[in-house]
């Protein structure tokens, strides 16, 4: 088992943070599955349009994700709450699946857009940007995702942890 960024060795039963290196390696994934798709649709049919409501929905995902990331966070940090125990599951289930999903998205998102760039043909350029902030919208998700994983950890000294 290797060490907490803290210094200390997580005891057993403790989940551990979600990793930078596993969220970049979910993002690689969807980097190059977002790149392939373009080349691949396009020798089969017409590759897929991307409207404002795919970036819309993914910001809308991180609004609600921002927003239980901070009740939490200021119902155990502030308020001094203890989360019910399948509460906090819930919320940590959902945290760490949002972040994963997120990277992967904003990856793949992040590829279909640099798939476009250079492209002289009809909607390109629309792609292109769309797809940017689609893929702006899936780090939204992370970050947020992160922040309510965090909101829900207690401190290690807390004898009701």
């Amino acid at each position: 088992m290797s060490a907490d960024p803290s210094g200390e060795e997580p005891s057993p039963g403790r989940l551990r943070p979600t990793s930078a290196g596993t969220l970049t390696l979910w993002a690689v994934v969807g980097l190059i599955g977002g790149w392939v798709l373009h080349p691949l649709t396009e020798r089969v049919g017409t590759p897929p349009v991307v409207t404002w409501a795919q970036p819309l929905a993914l910001a809308l995902v991180a609004a609600i994700l921002g927003a239980t990331a901070y009740l939490t966070w200021r119902a155990v940090h502030v308020q001094h709450h203890l989360l019910e125990p399948h509460r906090a599951v819930n919320r940590l289930v959902l945290a760490r699946s949002c972040a994963l999903v997120g990277a992967l998205v904003a990856g793949g998102y992040a590829g279909y857009a640099v798939s476009w760039i250079g492209v002289d043909a009809e909607l390109a350029a629309q792609r292109a940007w769309r797809s940017a902030a689609a893929a702006l919208a899936g780090v939204a998700i992370v970050i947020a995702a992160v922040a309510l994983e965090r909101a829900c950890r207690v401190r290690s000294d807390d004898p009701d942890a």
